[in-house]
């Protein structure tokens, strides 16, 4: 008799404090959502993403994090947190709430409030002391498969359009069949999965209409004859994913278009700098630069991995191996 009641205090026990969990979950999804579409502030967990997260998720992801750090990092520290960083005038940012917290977990004595841990924290970041943040209109050479996941990350990216705005897609043709082909594309990819959004075509004014967002389709051939202007688009990034211009002098050919600022090139080039971010954004002077390369894939997921190991270790010498699709001739 003992046994079946305790068995069903110990169910109900823990029911409650599982529920309590999810209740703190839909408070945190909340206070993403209000951050991202309010404040363009976007919360990732240990660079997991939240946004358009269910409470399921939210839960689980917070579990393999604790597992992860050692520690018990909690949904209701998470949501605490996010609701302090609500209340704060920060500047357009991507706020990382698993190390936020994990920095509370050790920190706490030493603050007398979440609110003095945040001050603390975030005291650069404050708009009264940051510069104004102007949007910056986006252009995609190319709507390939690499163009169709650029465009996902943007849009599901863009907040309240204070920052990177997608505004324009190139392509050799532009038709409706043209369009309802790369609108059905980008809708749905093999690995990714189907695209978490809405994705209409405007036939009559050449747009494709990303969750609620109205992208133009331009028809075009030579990099440096298009008038971006037309387009209402003004000191843009290019970010060129054909394959087809490699190297500066090929790449040089957009800046001669009316509109475009900078140019990035979604492949290793010839004669322009390799930049990874988070290895060596810092060694070089960006804002003078009008031509870069993101470098290659292989190199985008090495170089985290093997920058940490150089630095914790050291290392002498290695060998990768890269098993890749034949991107290059995968044609429709």
């Amino acid at each position: 008799m003992s046994n079946s009641v305790l068995t069903q205090e110990t169910y109900s026990n823990e029911l409650e404090v599982y529920v309590n969990q999810e209740r703190a979950a839909v408070d945190l999804i909340h206070s993403i959502g209000k951050l991202m579409f309010e404040k363009s502030i976007e919360l990732v967990l240990f660079r997991n993403h939240l946004v358009d997260t269910s409470i399921t998720e939210i839960l689980r992801l917070h579990k393999y994090s604790a597992e992860m750090v050692g520690k018990p990092i909690s949904v209701f520290d998470s949501a605490e947190l996010a609701r302090e960083i609500f209340n704060m005038d920060l500047a357009p940012a991507k706020i990382d709430i698993g190390k936020l917290a994990d920095e509370w977990l050790s920190e706490r004595e030493t603050y007398k409030s979440t609110k003095d841990f945040l001050e603390d924290k975030f005291q650069n970041f404050l708009t009264t002391e940051s510069k104004p943040m102007e949007p910056r209109d986006v252009i995609l050479y190319g709507f390939g498969r690499i163009g169709r996941l650029a465009a996902r990350e943007l849009i599901s990216q863009a907040g309240k359009g204070q920052q990177l705005r997608l505004r324009a897609i190139v392509m050799r043709s532009v038709d409706e069949l043209s369009m309802s082909k790369r609108a059905s594309l980008l809708e749905n990819d093999s690995v990714h999965g189907r695209f978490k959004g809405t994705v209409d075509t405007d036939f009559d004014n050449s747009c494709l209409i990303i969750n609620g967002q109205r992208v133009n389709m331009i028809a075009a051939s030579d990099p440096s004859a298009i008038d971006y202007t037309k387009y209402g688009i003004s000191n843009a990034l290019v970010l060129d994913n054909t394959g087809a211009f490699r190297d500066k002098e090929a790449l040089s050919l957009h800046l001669k278009s009316k509109g475009v600022a900078k140019v990035i090139l979604t492949a290793p080039g010839k004669g322009i700098p390799n930049i990874v971010y988070g290895i060596n954004h810092r060694n070089l002077d960006i804002e003078k630069m009008n031509i870069f390369s993101a470098a290659s894939c292989t190199t985008n997921a090495i170089s985290p991995i093997l920058k940490v190991m150089d630095d914790a270790f050291g290392v002498k010498s290695g060998h990768i191996e890269t098993v890749h699709a034949y991107t290059n001739d995968q044609n429709l």
